[in-house]
Order: C-alpha cells, then structure tokens, then sequence
C-alpha cells in the first residue's frame, strides 16, 4: 500500500480475486491464519485447475479442498452445486445454465474463473486429484476484466503497417480471447480462434496450413506454443515469442527471438529466452523493433 492506493505483486488474476474478497469483507491474512494451508495442487495449464488443502476449523482438524479453473474443467469435477447455502445435486439442465452464464461472461471479453470444493477427511496429508475428480461443490463464477492498454492497440495497429502480424496465444476461454483480440484490432468480427482441443485433433502439416491465417489460438498447452512456432517457421516467417512460464520455455527456445518477461517471469524462461521485457509492455516490444 502507497498512501491510498495499492499495488500488484504476482499475478493480476490472483489479485483481482485477493481485492474482491476483501470488498466482501474477508481479509487474506486472517483466514490464512483461520484456515491454514496443509497442501496444494498448483496450476498447470494443461489441467486448467488449481487447487489447496487447509484445515477448516483449527480445533477439529477438518480438511476442506478449495478448488478454482476453467468452468468446464470445474463443472467436470463437480457433482453438486451450492444455492442460498445448501448443496444440491448437480443436473444436466445446470451444468448447461452455467455454461451458457460463463459463455455469455467470456463474450464480454471477462476471464472466468469457476470456483468450488470438497470436504475431505482430518486424516488427508497429500492433496491429489482423486480427492476432488467428481466429488467437488460447485459454488460459482468470477468474471475479470482486463481491459487492453491504450499504447497495445495503438502498436498492433503499427505492426500491421509494418508487415509484421501479431498472433494471440492464451489459456483464455475461446470466447474470451475472440473478444479480446478484437478490442486489439488482432483480428475483425469475422476473425477465427481456434482452441487447443482443435490442435489436438490436426497433425503438424495441417497446422502448418492453417498457422497462415489463424491469429488468435485459446485454451492452449504449453506444447501447442511450440507446435504453432515450429509452424510459422517452416512457412519462412520469423517469429518472435514472448513468455513468462517455465512450461514456456521450449517455444521460447525454439523462437528465433524468445522475449521473456522481465516483471512476471521466471527464471526459467528468462534463461531460455534472448531477451526480456523489463516492463512487460508490448508497445517496449514494437519500440524495440523499429
């Protein structure tokens, strides 16, 4: 805290859900203190979810999961839902309604984080996925807005002038990321998004055709940022790749420039990289270029 305001460390997202819970009145140190974190499941992209195990009550040791990811993954694991505090079983006809709410949160260029638990017994240690597959409490949907910096747009436009494309790679929900990339100007009203499940479903050679003219690729593991790389180069482009995870590190590599982040990455991918961003800013990038 600086005077009135506050500042981030870490990630945005995780900040923003810190900052909404305190506006409804909860503290991050007092329930740390409260419920204290025994173990965790951290987030890997290819799983969509993470997960802690903390004891609910000091006193009578009782273990609870808290779970948050991607509404489909979440909606996966869960088999009831909770409504005005009771649990409920959860229906086709419901699961349907949430999708369509965080659908409809996507559309508006809202990250969605679906959020949930489990109960588990005093005696669990070791938190692991067979404790929430199927077994979770499906509690709702926080939509983040993350609205595109000014200076963004305004040097996307200057790469397209200056015959370099600008191709978004994200985690986000399809819906999401088509939103987002048009605030940008990455792509138009007509612009097509394809998700990791499709990469699944192509070989390389399909995707080296495709890579042409997709811009936006959403819900992607860190292999597929490798598979797209290797694609634009064997169409002779030159490709420049920015990243801040470890699990970016071979596309980093592979990229005939890696640019790491300077503020948000890890070590790991600042030594794959060539270079790295100090401010995290894509119009640094541009300005570097020209």
């Amino acid at each position: 805290q600086e005077g009135e305001n506050w500042n981030i460390f870490g990630d945005p997202t995780e900040a923003a859900l810190v900052v909404a819970a305190a506006k409804a009145g909860m503290d991050r140190d007092d329930l740390n203190r409260e419920y204290p974190r025994v173990d965790e499941i951290p987030f890997q992209s290819e799983n969509l979810y993470m997960a802690v195990l903390a004891t609910f009550h000091p006193v009578g040791k009782r273990r609870v999961a808290y779970v948050k990811g991607a509404t489909e993954r979440i909606l996966e694991f869960s088999s009831s839902y909770l409504e005005n505090g009771e649990e409920k079983p959860l229906a086709d006809d419901s699961k349907q309604a949430i999708m369509h709410a965080s659908h409809d949160m996507a559309s508006e260029a809202l990250r969605v984080i679906a959020t949930a638990y489990v109960e588990l017994s005093e005696d669990v240690e070791d938190l692991v996925e067979p404790h929430i597959r199927g077994e979770l409490v499906f509690v709702g949907l926080s939509g983040m807005a993350d609205p595109p910096r000014e200076e963004a747009k305004q040097s996307i436009k200057q790469c397209r002038d200056a015959g370099i494309k600008v191709v978004m790679i994200t985690g986000d929900h399809v819906e999401t990321a088509r939103a987002i990339a048009q605030q940008l100007g990455i792509i138009d009203e007509s612009g097509k998004a394809i998700s990791g499940q499709e990469l699944e479903k192509i070989n390389d050679d399909e995707l080296a055709r495709v890579a042409k003219d997709v811009s936006v690729y959403a819900r992607v593991a860190p292999e597929h940022k490798f598979r797209i790389v290797d694609s634009l180069q064997k169409h002779g482009e030159i490709v420049a790749v920015t990243g801040d995870g470890v699990n970016d590190a071979p596309a980093l590599k592979r990229a005939d420039i890696g640019i790491a982040m300077g503020i948000t990455g890890t070590e790991v991918s600042k030594e794959a990289a060539d270079m790295v961003l100090a401010d995290d800013n894509f119009a640094s990038i541009v300005a570097a270029v020209e």
